[in-house]
């Protein structure tokens, strides 16, 4: 995308087109200005559309751009915080109310998949959140024991379970989410913005917001070629918004800390070696703190990540540890060819939490997903879409109302997190 094959790499090349658009020309009015066509703004415009709001959508780059056209496809449920914590940092009312809603996450990405017949590879077989060693499987036996005592449909397997369910004995057990699933999630973008356009949303791409003033009690958003004038706003911009000096809410951005993920796509596997490798088709990450995932796409591909960002010196060293760490984990895959490589960010906030900001009168965000962007992006441009709509009132969200607040040091934790993936790799895998 914009001439970078490592920015979307395998969903670009096998994604159904995207719908025609084309940058904002004149002024416009409409009831909401969503700036942002990711998960969130795509899945905001829908709603509102087919509740009968004129929205327009502006987005700086194309459809998909961001992390939502370059994740690994995961459609997970709930945070990677623990849920008893969950509830402990935000208070049991908004904790609880924010996992049943992220909990049913995948349902609600599923339902839309299927009502509005999205072609995105849609898979719900599960996920597997894989052990790394005795520590690892404590983690997961917490994590099932606090998902399970709120009913969630999760399933604690041993070592022999999981090497069952994943095709290696490299892990010391795994937690089955049944909620969950995979998806291509750059087919699943481009399908929100049909369905939103379908509906009656405008979407303008290559139309980067430059302001946001106030008057007469609605808000005009500019671009360099024309303006938005609505009721509200809805900033959906999340780890690629920009917090230059000048820049329409630039405390979005900065309250994130950039951490970046890649991933790697090899040839479509042998049919005999692909049946031996997550035979069910779930999804997988696991527990170590520079975690790797996997997962196979609609051809037999293997889609294999981690942190990391493929640039200079990186490139190369991620390319050798991942095609180490897939031999040691699948010794039968034989020989290993990349056909695509590509990354983008992570945006994680100070205590791995989301927030909801009011960024002025009738200008709203939901943002900080860390890692978390198809399900949870899908039903907060949902709640963001019952808020504007008047169904319910800021009280009624499923978290508190906060101010943006900059983290310490980001530029340089940035770059610490993308330096530290690439020594951790260059040595992974080698002894």
């Amino acid at each position: 995308m914009l001439n970078d094959p490592r920015s979307h790499g395998l969903w670009e090349r096998t994604a159904p087109p995207a719908p025609p658009t084309a940058p904002l020309s004149g002024d416009h009015t409409a009831d909401v200005a969503i700036v942002g066509a990711g998960f969130t703004g795509l899945s905001a415009a829908l709603h509102l559309a087919e509740r009968g709001a004129r929205v327009t959508v502006l987005e700086t780059a194309e459809i998909g751009f961001g992390g939502s056209g370059r994740n690994v496809g995961l459609v997970n449920a709930g945070l990677w915080v623990m849920p008893d914590t969950v509830a402990a940092q935000l208070g049991p009312e908004h904790g609880e109310q924010l996992l049943t809603l992220l909990g049913e996450g995948p349902g609600a990405v599923f339902e839309i998949v299927e009502r509005h017949r999205i072609a995105c590879e849609a898979t719900r077989a599960g996920t597997l959140h894989c052990a790394v060693g005795p520590k690892g499987f404590a983690e997961l036996e917490q994590r099932a024991e606090q998902w399970q005592k709120r009913g969630a449909p999760v399933e604690l397997l041993g070592a022999a379970e999981a090497a069952g369910k994943v095709g290696t004995s490299a892990y010391s057990g795994a937690l089955l989410d049944r909620r969950a699933g995979t998806i291509q999630p750059l087919s699943y973008a481009r399908g929100l913005a049909a369905a939103a356009i379908a509906s009656g949303a405008r979407i303008a791409t290559r139309s980067a917001v430059t302001g946001a003033t106030e008057a007469g009690g609605r808000w005009r958003v500019a671009t360099a070629a024309g303006s938005v004038t609505a009721d509200w706003v809805i900033v959906a911009t999340e780890a690629y918004g920009s917090a230059r000096p000048g820049a329409p809410w630039p405390g979005v951005r900065a309250e994130i800390v950039h951490l970046p993920y890649f991933n790697m796509a090899t040839r479509p596997l042998d049919p005999a070696v692909a049946a031996t490798i997550l035979p069910e088709r779930q999804g997988v990450w696991d527990t170590e703190e520079i975690l790797s995932s996997f997962r196979f796409d609609q051809a037999g591909r293997l889609v294999f990540g981690s942190v990391g960002a493929l640039r200079g010196t990186g490139l190369a060293v991620h390319q050798a540890w991942a095609k180490r760490a897939l031999r040691r984990l699948f010794p039968a895959i034989g020989p290993i060819e990349f056909e695509s490589v590509w990354y983008g960010q992570i945006g994680m906030t100070a205590d791995s939490l989301p927030r909801f900001h009011r960024l002025g009168r009738n200008v709203v965000a939901f943002s900080g997903y860390n890692g978390r962007g198809i399900a949870p992006g899908t039903v907060f441009g949902r709640t963001l879409a019952d808020l504007v709509s008047g169904r319910v009132t800021e009280a009624d969200l499923p978290l508190p109302v906060t101010d943006p607040l900059p983290q310490s040091f980001r530029p340089l934790r940035e770059a610490y997190y993308e330096a530290g993936a690439q020594i951790a790799h260059f040595a992974g895998e080698r002894f």
